[in-house]
């Protein structure tokens, strides 16, 4: 889609980052949970590395068909596998699990989910304000499936701080000069 604000691989990590940052920490302060912040944020700053190699797929493309996503998962895996060959031996044990995905790591993996779903909706919302209404549909489509998450810390989230990506830095200077 045309894009007013251009983002690449490395700053989507880091907002899925901050982002997966927030959804742990709503999750422990607000719902007393217990989680391992700083390992799921890790995890999310890796979330997309094996784009390195393979490239950008548009969500739309790789979920087109059930064949084209398997193979493209193939793709995904087979990438990690590469990454994961060239960390020096001593340090594989901290990497792999971030690049591959290994299964002991899938219990915070939601957490990630989540926080990529909420960059791209952020994403829409900040393309819409700026008008550019290309992003419109996705953003109704990502609402769907931020639902379907059914994460409170999800929910909390929407609440509390999405509509602030709808304002100017003008907008929430004022915001702020009113609280006072």
């Amino acid at each position: 889609m045309r894009n007013i604000m251009r983002e690449n691989v490395a700053e989507h990590s880091f907002h899925v980052a901050v982002l997966t940052h927030a959804l742990c920490t709503i999750a422990n302060e607000v719902f007393h949970q217990n989680l391992p912040t700083d390992r799921i944020v890790s995890m999310a700053l890796f979330h997309d590395v094996t784009e390195v190699i393979t490239g950008d797929i548009p969500t739309p493309v790789k979920h087109h068909n059930k064949e084209i996503l398997s193979n493209f998962r193939e793709i995904e895996e087979l990438a990690a596998q590469r990454l994961s060959a060239m960390i020096p031996e001593e340090l594989r044990n901290v990497y792999k699990p971030l690049i591959t995905g290994k299964r002991e790591l899938d219990e915070y993996r939601k957490y990630v989910k989540a926080a990529d779903l909420l960059d791209a909706y952020l994403k829409c919302t900040s393309e819409l304000s700026a008008g550019n209404r290309e992003f419109s549909v996705a953003k109704r489509q990502i609402e769907g499936q931020l639902n379907k998450l059914g994460m409170r810390e999800v929910n909390y989230f929407l609440e509390h701080f999405a509509s602030s990506f709808e304002k100017t830095l003008d907008e929430m200077s004022e915001a702020e000069e009113s609280a006072k």
